[in-house]
């Protein structure tokens, strides 16, 4: 079992750690017998600057964390904010508020935020790197790939197929003359099946970042904002459960647990984008590119203390 990621010339595999069959880290021994810790999730946060050093374009890091409009990851970051204030403004609006059609085209509109984003998102693992050496020319763009065996191109993908999803429920949502069956039909379930693609590519985020299914230690800016996803996924799932239509009724389990589900998983995913501004520029600043022929490994491996 080893990483996706091809060596350089002299460098060797030691001890490759993840989460069940995944790897997402791996202890690297260079020629001159160091070690180097490689990480799954830095390695992809790193790549896009590594790949602006081999042009020598763009390589600059300095600049504001918060307003980087010519990174690719600020603008995934800043379409993820967006949707998640979508959501967490409509949830609110629905908890105190009686239905007004303005709030379900705010859903609406926040999960097409949330789509673009996490196509960006599924991008970036689609055009991580395949090598760990300085690069010396340009990489071409890709816009799919299939690798099931990383588990960022999993957790990317089924990310995407939830957020596709909610697209289809929140515009059926959108159609009040819907009768009970046929809302419970084309809502409730659209809406259930992207919760669960939520949390499933949630917990394979989460793992990435531990390199185990479950772990609350090194608590970095990575954990965080995948713990924040997770918690944000579960509020999601409770949203969808409590807003399962009962035959005999009409009416949702809860509309009240349902629209604070819904509010507060938005304002969890809403911190979580947030963050992943600064985090992005950390990695950009360590990814500054080195010397071709220095022998050193690129920056998306660190020392093994």
């Amino acid at each position: 079992m080893s990483g996706y990621v091809d060596l350089p010339e002299g460098w060797t595999r030691e001890s490759p750690s993840g989460p069940g069959p995944f790897v997402t880290s791996e202890v690297l021994r260079a020629p001159d017998g160091t070690e180097h810790r490689w990480e799954s999730r830095r390695h992809r946060k790193q790549s896009p600057a590594r790949r602006r050093g081999a042009t020598g374009a763009g390589t600059s890091t300095k600049g504001s964390v918060w307003w980087r409009p010519h990174r690719r990851d600020w603008w995934m970051a800043v379409l993820f904010v967006t949707g998640a204030a979508c959501f967490t403004v409509g949830g609110i609006a629905s908890q105190w508020a009686a239905t007004r059609p303005w709030i379900g085209a705010t859903f609406f509109v926040g999960s097409l935020f949330f789509t673009s984003a996490a196509y960006l998102q599924y991008a970036e693992a689609v055009n991580a790197e395949h090598g760990l050496g300085p690069r010396t020319h340009p990489v071409r763009w890709r816009p799919a790939s299939w690798e099931p065996k990383r588990i960022d191109w999993l957790a990317t993908l089924v990310q995407l197929v939830g957020t596709v999803l909610f697209n289809i429920s929140t515009f059926a949502a959108l159609h009040h003359s819907l009768t009970t069956k046929q809302t419970d039909a084309r809502v409730w379930a659209p809406d259930a099946f992207g919760s669960i693609a939520f949390l499933i590519s949630s917990e394979l985020a989460f793992a990435e970042v531990c390199h185990r299914w479950i772990s609350f230690r090194n608590r970095t800016l990575a954990w965080r904002i995948v713990a924040l996803n997770l918690l944000g996924s579960l509020a999601f799932g409770a949203s969808a459960i409590a807003s399962l239509v009962e035959p005999g009724s009409g009416e949702p389990v809860s509309a009240r647990i349902a629209n604070a589900g819904t509010w507060v998983g938005g304002l969890c995913f809403l911190v979580g984008a947030v963050l992943l501004m600064p985090e992005a520029a950390n990695e950009e600043l360590a990814a500054a590119p080195v010397p071709a022929d220095d022998g050193r490994l690129a920056p998306a491996s660190s020392p093994v203390k």
